[in-house]
């Protein structure tokens, strides 16, 4: 199984929307691809699902051709769109046969599917009866019915409550380990929960490509004390990483890790006797490759909460 994406080009008019993309995925794994609105994200997947052709360069999904054999590349991959098209006025059970009947799947596949998905408490219902989030699971219950070697999800998480994008993840992984998923997100708990790897896009330009262990974890927080506090003492702080005082009493930190550090500094502001009037968490360190690497803080990714 594999995506190769050599040299890709894509114009509108007379805007560039890829400009010489190029990058393989030869293993199942989860590849998250990141980018502000606009940097070609959808157009990138719409190329590799051979919905549209690019002007120039080649790609190939699982040794084909989006030239020459477009349709073994479609058989080859699941797909869920950022937009969900579902035929409303069917049932969850009769929408997936639908969807099923055009590969040939079995009944005991299809309520399989449904069951990965957690669609089987709301199989009785139309797919208009659906809450957001149940017709999201809807969506990716197809995308995965034929058991494709490849899938490309864009936002799969969008509309879910906590709980079901949590199980989401987790069904996400599990399909990685003999799947390539090619995950479109701007959530990037998702990406440090479930993704290998990390494409970042900006412009039309693959500006990174970057595993996503080497991706820096930590956080930074600014703090306003109601007095004057030696830096040596807040230096005790678990898991500080640099202190800078902004003046008067205010101090920027950087912390270690993604886990949400307000709580740690409030309990050791109660510990030590220390009244906070103003505690900002500022941004990860992902945020900051992401605004470093695309030169701008429009559109950011979401940090994790």
């Amino acid at each position: 199984m594999s995506i190769e994406v050599l040299n890709v080009t894509k114009r509108y008019g007379a805007q560039k929307a890829l400009d010489g993309v190029s990058f393989i995925i030869d293993r199942p794994q989860v590849v998250a691809l990141l980018g502000p609105n606009g940097a070609g994200k959808s157009t990138l997947m719409k190329i590799i699902t051979t919905y549209i052709l690019p002007d120039s360069g080649e790609v190939r999904v699982n040794g084909r051709s989006v030239y020459d054999d477009p349709m073994g590349i479609r058989r080859s991959i699941g797909y869920l769109p950022e937009h969900n098209p579902l035929y409303l006025y069917m049932y969850v059970f009769e929408y997936l046969e639908f969807v099923g009947g055009f590969f040939g799947v079995s009944k005991k596949r299809i309520i399989e599917a449904a069951e990965m998905t957690g669609l089987l408490p709301e199989a009785h219902k139309r797919l208009e009866q659906l809450s957001k989030g149940y017709r999201q699971r809807a969506g990716l219950a197809a995308a995965i019915l034929h058991d494709p070697p490849v899938l490309i999800l864009d936002e799969p998480t969008t509309g879910l409550d906590p709980a079901q994008v949590v199980e989401i993840r987790n069904l996400i992984k599990s399909l990685s380990r003999n799947k390539i998923i090619l995950l479109s997100t701007h959530i990037m708990q998702e990406v440090q929960r479930v993704a290998e790897r990390v494409l970042l896009l900006h412009k039309g330009k693959l500006i990174l490509d970057r595993p996503v262990e080497a991706m820096q974890a930590g956080q930074t927080v600014v703090v306003e004390f109601d007095t004057r506090i030696e830096p040596e003492f807040l230096r005790r702080l678990p898991g500080l990483k640099e202190l800078r005082h902004l003046g008067g009493m205010v101090w920027e930190m950087d912390f270690e890790g993604n886990d949400d550090v307000r709580s740690i500094i409030f309990d050791f502001a109660v510990r030590e006797g220390l009244k906070i009037l103003k505690l900002d968490h500022v941004k990860t360190d992902w945020e900051n490759v992401f605004i470093s690497q695309t030169g701008t803080g429009e559109n950011r990714i979401t940090p994790a909460s």
